[in-house]
């Protein structure tokens, strides 16, 4: 495709990609369970998740090369170039197989909520949709597609928010007063990394690059990424809003996004449920886009194959993500040994990604003169502390150690 400047797409794709159904019922529970008290969690997920985005799109458009790439190329022996590459394709490749099938499932569920027909001829459907989508090869194609279904979600979720009149000092009170109500920390720690999500450091720092064309271009990869950030944001918080406004405090049992979507036809009406179901499907189907593209994107950067939407081997990975969470959708199997290792192994990832990603910031062989300044350095390395915390707790999360 032609690279040029200006323009929105690849910030976009990130959001598309973190905006799925786990983020949705994460968020539901988050307002179902302790109202808008943990808006404030999404106000720093945000700031936290464009710094570490920012850092990889710069990456990108610099080094010319993706995440993977040069996770590859600077490991400092055999050994750890192996070790490296084994991470990589267990917890981003086999991680997103895991998670595949919920996110077609998610976005079956919207569709099965607001139309009755059941669930298993949406799944199949979107299934293929995601599939001939992808194997058309064209990037611009597949920006487009999610570039649109982040507005409708956008639209969708905002609109139920306004539907169920939420309490709007309440809002500023959970945004700007940061609150940990009790037994509140795992789902802090869970709107956190739905936010900050790790392949999504790969994908960035790899489409950048077919959007853009190096380091001039960096302004417009910033603005395209904080526009992108926000909106994903904002999104965010309007689930919380609205699943606060219609269940916190009442004796309705919300166990995730689907039991939200059902229960919002009978308490405001046909409306609420309509655009909630719409919304529910845009975050399923994007995500099952952008899932087994960026493990493309990350397994073939870090095994040295050529990367693009044509490649042999590119195609023979999301359509290996996107075939496992196809049968998985369809059989009713839970493969629940699989999500705790992908779970535990995203977890370990995370944090020595963000170290990894802060020392080739301030690598002047790679970036030249677009290194982090010390401000970018101080935030990083918070972000790098915090990002351990989290990998810490989500591993006893995994292994069923309390919440």
């Amino acid at each position: 495709m032609k690279k040029g400047k200006g323009g929105l797409g690849p910030g976009l794709v990130v959001t598309a990609a973190f905006i799925g159904p786990g983020t949705v019922t994460t968020c539901t529970l988050a307002g179902a369970g302790f109202g808008y008290a943990l808006l404030w969690t999404m106000v720093f997920a945000t700031v936290t998740a464009f710094i570490l985005q920012e850092m990889s799109g710069r990456l990108g458009l610099v080094a010319g090369k993706g995440l993977s790439e040069v996770l590859r190329e600077r490991s400092p022996s055999p050994v750890a170039r192996y070790l490296t590459i084994s991470l990589v394709v267990s917890a981003i490749t086999f991680g997103c197989a895991a998670f595949e099938a919920g996110n077609i499932i998610g976005g079956a569920l919207g569709l099965s909520a607001i139309t009755g027909i059941p669930l298993r001829f949406w799944v199949f459907l979107i299934a293929i949709s995601a599939f001939v989508l992808l194997y058309r090869g064209s990037y611009l194609l597949v920006e487009r597609v999610l570039i649109l279904l982040v507005f409708t979600m956008s639209l969708a979720f905002i609109a139920t928010a306004i539907i169920v009149k939420p309490d709007f000092l309440s809002i500023v009170r959970g945004i700007v007063i940061p609150r940990v109500p009790h037994q509140s920390l795992y789902l802090i720690v869970a709107l956190i990394g739905t936010t900050v999500v790790p392949y999504n450091l790969f994908l960035h720092s790899s489409i950048a690059r077919e959007k853009w064309q190096g380091a001039e271009e960096i302004p417009a990869m910033r603005r395209d990424l904080a526009i992108s950030i926000v909106i994903g944001g904002l999104i965010s918080m309007a689930i919380i809003i609205t699943a606060s406004a219609a269940f916190f405090g009442r004796n309705v049992e919300i166990r995730g996004a689907g039991d939200m979507a059902k229960q919002l036809a009978p308490l405001l009406g046909r409306w609420a449920n309509l655009f909630f179901g719409i919304g529910l499907f845009s975050a399923g189907i994007s995500s099952a886009i952008t899932a087994p593209l960026a493990a493309a994107y990350a397994t073939s950067g870090a095994l040295g194959w050529e990367q693009g939407t044509r490649e042999k081997g590119f195609r023979f990975v999301w359509f290996f993500v996107l075939l496992a969470g196809a049968i998985v959708s369809l059989t009713g199997v839970k493969p629940i040994p699989a999500i705790v290792f992908a779970q535990a192994a995203n977890g370990f990832i995370l944090p020595l990604l963000s170290v990894f990603l802060l020392f080739s910031m301030n690598d002047r062989a790679i970036l030249k003169g677009r290194v982090n300044n010390l401000l970018l350095n101080l935030m990083g390395g918070l972000i790098v502390g915090i990002t351990f915390i989290i990998a810490g707790l989500n591993l006893l999360r995994a292994f069923g150690f309390g919440k």
